[in-house]
């Protein structure tokens, strides 16, 4: 990049003296044919693009236009130069601003594939479905599955949800039991 600069520098430098040689006249025919051909590409493009050596080349042609002319000559303004330059110290010293604290975002494609595996296996907890998703080369924890699930109303299997009841109704049975054994030894 920095040759290319330099080479552009030095390519209008040579171009200087061959335009103080010219005579007025076809100086002046060719800046209205020039700013002519600018007001042409101004109305058919709606952005200009400049590369670094037409940046260079431009700053150093602002010192030789009054301040007053630059937005009949120039398609940047100093209000857009500005604009530019405090958008780059902003960039420079933003550390921590482009990425968001906490974890990251589970992808979108592995969230489908934890809701199809829900749809299509209905029998399936939330952590067998991590260990399918372990071996297919996805790592996430059994809690974020089941987030996922719970999110989109998919929370237990209704076989788990039965089985679950069960096991709860066998625990009180074998509770109640024990309290009264308990109380007729007491």
């Amino acid at each position: 990049m920095s040759l290319s600069v330099v080479a552009a520098l030095v390519r209008n430098l040579i171009a200087v003296p061959a335009a103080v040689l010219r005579s007025r006249v076809a100086k002046d025919a060719e800046v209205l044919a020039l700013q002519h051909e600018n007001a042409v590409l101004r109305r058919r493009i709606a952005r200009v693009r400049y590369q670094p050596a037409d940046r260079i080349w431009l700053a150093a042609l602002s010192r030789l236009i009054p301040r007053g002319r630059w937005r009949q000559v120039f398609a940047v303004t100093p209000t857009t130069l500005l604009r530019r330059h405090r958008q780059l110290i902003v960039q420079q010293w933003a550390f921590g601003q482009t990425c968001r604290p906490g974890r990251p975002t589970t992808a979108p494609i592995v969230k489908q594939l934890i809701l199809r595996l829900a749809r299509e296996n209905s029998t399936w907890g939330h952590r067998r479905i991590q260990g399918e998703l372990a071996h297919l080369g996805y790592p996430i924890a059994p809690s974020t599955v089941w987030e996922i699930r719970h999110a989109a109303g998919i929370d237990l299997a209704p076989t788990a949800v039965a089985d679950l009841q069960a096991h709860r109704s066998r625990r009180r049975s074998t509770l109640g039991g024990l309290i009264k054994e308990y109380q007729r030894a007491a």
